[in-house]
């Protein structure tokens, strides 16, 4: 029997491959952005200089990886910035309202975050709201929440300070120490956001979750019917923005040992915009987590190459928008030179 036309064994070119990765586009544009501000900023190529723009990108990559995860499987969470702040107020208000260990704010605080995310997968899944609707809510909710229950518990808009705490030393060292290596500063985030992307890209291109991540992006109807549990996995892909923002939210606690209430507002573009950068697309069923974290460095390196180029930081938004145009353009264009490859 000839097997000629069995698409089963058909090998796929290395350029074919190369074309169909969702970050290539963003790999590109990254390198145009560093060789950019690396000639228009002389002070951008120290080490010092690198460190900073690490810090910035990992702060937002840190929920980007697990926002691009979500976008993959075909939903938003608009309540995402918010729910950074609502993590570390939680920690903040209950260790000191308690008199308790620090510890037991980070651990209560993880369990509330959590019940957050899964309240957002479960009323999607069981109202059949759009994403936008359910986690526009929830941003409501939150916001006002954050600054009705710290002006209450706290009678001002801040926290309390923490730092005398017992166990605020060593939740400092795993959330916002300083790592020193070669006499240059980097933030602990940076290892973080590192292995997030590790532990995202290893569930998407190693696991049977990562498939159905990517089915129920491209069809939740047709993966429901091959036997993917649909609203399991979206649930999970909630819970997953939610860890993300804990680990967001301790991190903004123990850098600053006190918390604004209304911090966070806005993050969630930011957060989408650096996945969608990375090569996700809007109707899900495609992108990485790969290209989520490049996403967020070209955000660290125009945010801080404006600096660096002692340009006028209001042009800061005005860049990021053409970027992301620019970064969605170049996308759909891999993407049909991807096909029209096979």
């Amino acid at each position: 029997m000839s097997t000629l036309g069995d698409e089963r064994i058909l090998q796929t070119s290395p350029l074919r491959k190369l074309l169909g990765r969702p970050e290539l586009g963003s790999v590109v544009g990254a390198v145009a952005v560093f060789v950019f501000f690396a000639l228009v900023a002389d002070s951008f190529l120290r080490a010092a200089s690198i460190s900073t723009v690490l810090y910035a990108s990992s702060t937002i990559g840190i929920m980007a990886v697990p926002v691009a995860l979500l976008m993959i499987g075909g939903e938003f969470d608009l309540s995402a910035g918010v729910m950074v702040t609502s993590s570390a107020l939680i920690s903040s208000m209950f260790s000191f309202q308690m008199t308790a260990n620090v510890w037991v704010g980070v651990g209560v605080s993880l369990l509330a975050t959590l019940a957050i995310g899964a309240f957002n997968g479960f009323m999607l899944t069981r109202t059949n709201l759009p994403s936008f609707i359910i986690t526009l809510g929830t941003f409501l909710m939150l916001t006002g929440m954050n600054l009705g229950f710290t002006k209450l518990i706290s009678g001002t808009v801040s926290t309390k300070s923490i730092a005398d705490m017992e166990g605020f030393p060593s939740a400092h060292n795993l959330f916002a120490s300083t790592l020193t290596l070669g006499g240059v500063d980097f933030k602990v985030t940076i290892l973080w956001w590192f292995g997030l992307v590790a532990v995202a890209s290893w569930i998407l291109l190693r696991t049977r979750t990562g498939n159905w991540i990517f089915a129920v992006g491209g069809n939740k109807e047709a993966a429901r019917a091959v036997g993917v549990p649909v609203s399991r996995t979206k649930i999970g892909l909630y819970m997953g923005v939610a860890f993300g923002a804990w680990i967001s939210g301790q991190h903004l606690l123990f850098s600053y040992d006190v918390v604004q209430s209304g911090e966070g507002v806005g993050n969630e573009l930011i957060y989408i915009i650096a996945a969608v950068i990375g090569g996700c697309l809007i109707t899900g069923g495609y992108g990485s987590a790969v290209g989520s974290a490049v996403g967020a460095f070209i955000f660290g390196m125009t945010s801080k190459g404006i600096v660096f180029a002692e340009w006028n930081p209001d042009w800061f938004k005005f860049f990021l928008g053409a970027m992301l145009l620019l970064a969605t353009l170049l996308n759909a264009w891999v993407r049909k030179r991807a096909e029209a490859t096979t």
